[in-house]
């Protein structure tokens, strides 16, 4: 396979696009952000890339909490909006009609409709340059009744999204088994 060099980019798709929650100055507000991910197990902990003039990232520095909200494929209008316009100009509450509620955590406000919440504390800050790299350990999880089966979490009624470049993408089908299908490359049975 040809192989073309792009030069030193953060190409490690897909980008799950989330809603980040923070209380600036006593009120909510949400950003979206694509860079953010898993870090650690035990302690569970997140991390979210946000650029050092982000509205939010003044509540998480003022409370040293925030919350991680995955959105739902009919809320992408409300996602691409709070990607777009800042807080301290707009209420994006308001426009974009989130029902909030607080968890644990008084100072992270998170989004009632949004079917996944993560209520995290703020044990990390990074400066990477274009971004602040945010660690936060995870305190609480709420998760949508109706996005569970048998008591699981259900990707599938989730229905989260990816963002990646300039378009965001649906999460495909389930085509594996995670740690069932790797055996087959010794030709162990599937257990």
């Amino acid at each position: 396979m040809n192989k073309k060099k792009l030069g030193p980019l953060p190409m490690l798709w897909p980008h799950p696009t989330v809603l980040v929650g923070a209380e600036v100055d006593g009120r909510p507000d949400f950003a979206a952000v694509a860079w953010a991910g898993v870090v650690a197990g035990s302690p569970p902990c997140v991390a979210i890339g946000l650029q050092p003039h982000r509205y939010s990232l003044k509540g998480i520095y003022q409370n040293m909490t925030f919350s991680v909200n995955v959105p739902s494929r009919e809320l992408v209008n409300e996602t691409d909006y709070c990607g777009m316009v800042s807080g301290a100009d707009t209420d994006k509450v308001k426009d974009c009609k989130f029902k909030v509620f607080y968890g644990t955590l008084k100072t992270a406000p998170l989004i009632e409709q949004c079917p996944i919440n993560l209520e995290c504390e703020a044990i990390h800050f990074l400066n990477l340059g274009s971004h602040i790299l945010v660690v936060g350990k995870v305190v609480e999880t709420h998760f949508s009744e109706d996005c569970l089966t048998d008591d699981r979490p259900d990707i599938a009624k989730v229905q989260p999204f990816t963002f990646g470049p300039g378009k965001y993408h649906a999460i495909g089908e389930a085509f594996a088994e995670a740690f069932k299908c790797g055996w087959e490359i010794k030709g162990k049975p599937k257990k």
